[in-house]
């Protein structure tokens, strides 16, 4: 029996591995293991912990990384102590793989202290590029310390190659977040409206804006634009998500209070929605606004249309439903005005995240590689370039 170990750190996260999860629950020669961390065990951002509970899925251990601070030097020293706590997870574990998905910090010190421990790690969403965050080059090092490699489309299959990683040991399985909207039952409108007490007959946009790390500029200098352009559009209802616990968090996350609190009327936060919620209000919004991931993968399924701000997601690869603009007032409110006017029927471009069967690939391919046998040691792929 593999016993698969699944660290998670944030609800986004945890949403997109679910069906992976449940896969492994449901497949007699897995054994799931579930270490829960970073935003899942603090209040501010919702209880991550009781929905994972609540979805039926046990969880073996739970990771504190004290997120008092969002500044550089309380996250780093977060990092230092999650790492402490991760490797004697893993001595009581004693795991045959650990599956970490994407680039945050917390998933980075769970790759670190993988590799000290000498266990394989399965990594899924490789190869992707953003710009504007410290994430960026977290997301390469995992690669670099990975086994197996599960990408969101075919380019960034050929990237983590370009990184060394034997062709065959890299595979090209789509976005989970695709899955995730093909399989799941969504609330309806009204059932939708009776959990959140918010107005669905009005027009909706969501809005989910985390810190561009690398940005020089504060994190309050980078939400305010984005605060003073939806006050252009007084008909639209925002509801916010809290942003994540990276450097500067907090400080959005208490101007996002401020706003919602001067405007009553036409908005809401919610400091978690849980991916049924979040995925449904998602299929009734005008648009998607902000520079989460989740405008560019999972919006398009639903052809709504996303204004991606900024550079945090500088290089991903975009449907033609997003619309990137610069930070500035004036072209955050003209990116808004061009997603509501968006026709959906126009956009026929296919969605370049959308895969077959994205779990089922993930769980098959970690049980033949276990049947061929892990070998921790590898050889750097040299790929052919011409001068």
């Amino acid at each position: 029996m593999i016993k698969l170990c699944v660290v998670t750190g944030n609800r986004a996260e945890y949403g997109l591995l679910r069906p992976v999860m449940d896969r492994a629950l449901q497949d007699p020669d897995f054994k799931l293991q579930v270490i829960a961390t970073g935003s899942h065990l603090d209040t501010r951002y919702g209880n991550g912990c009781e929905d994972i509970e609540h979805s039926g899925i046990e969880i073996n251990e739970k990771i504190e990384m004290n997120l008092a601070s969002d500044t550089s030097l309380g996250i780093c020293k977060s990092m230092g102590l999650e790492i402490i706590s991760l490797s004697e997870a893993y001595q009581r574990l004693k795991p045959d793989m650990v599956l970490l998905l994407g680039d945050r910090y917390e998933i980075f010190m769970a790759a670190c202290a993988a590799v000290i421990c000498k266990v394989p790690i399965a990594h899924i969403h490789g190869g992707e590029i953003t710009k504007g965050a410290y994430d960026d080059c977290m997301r390469h090092a995992i690669t670099k310390m990975s086994h197996l490699h599960f990408t969101s489309t075919k380019e960034y299959r050929k990237r983590v190659i370009q990184l060394g990683e034997a062709p065959d040991r890299v595979h090209w399985v789509g976005a989970l977040g695709i899955e995730n909207m093909k399989t799941m039952k969504l609330l309806t409108r009204q059932e939708l409206e009776d959990a959140l007490q918010i107005p669905l007959a009005l027009p909706l946009a969501l809005v989910t804006f985390h810190p561009a790390t690398l940005d020089h500029n504060s994190a309050q200098t980078q939400f305010q634009p984005l605060a003073e352009a939806l006050l252009h559009f007084p008909d639209l209802f925002t509801v916010f998500t809290r942003s994540n616990s990276d450097t500067g968090g907090d400080q959005i996350n208490k101007l996002i209070d401020a706003y919602v609190r001067e405007n009553p009327k036409k908005s809401a936060v919610f400091p978690s929605l849980g991916v049924q919620r979040y995925l449904s209000l998602m299929s009734c919004c005008r648009a998607v606004i902000g520079n989460s991931s989740s405008g560019i993968l999972e919006a398009p399924f639903f052809k709504v249309p996303s204004v991606n701000i900024g550079t945090r997601q500088d290089g991903r690869i975009k449907p033609s439903s997003v619309i990137s603009c610069g930070s500035f007032v004036n072209e955050i409110a003209a990116a808004i005005q061009k997603a509501l006017d968006f026709d959906p029927h126009q956009d026929e471009a296919p969605n370049p995240y959308q895969g077959q069967d994205t779990s089922k690939q993930i769980i098959t391919v970690i049980k033949q590689e276990f049947e061929k046998g892990i070998h921790l040691e590898k050889d750097f792929y040299d790929v052919e370039w011409r001068q």
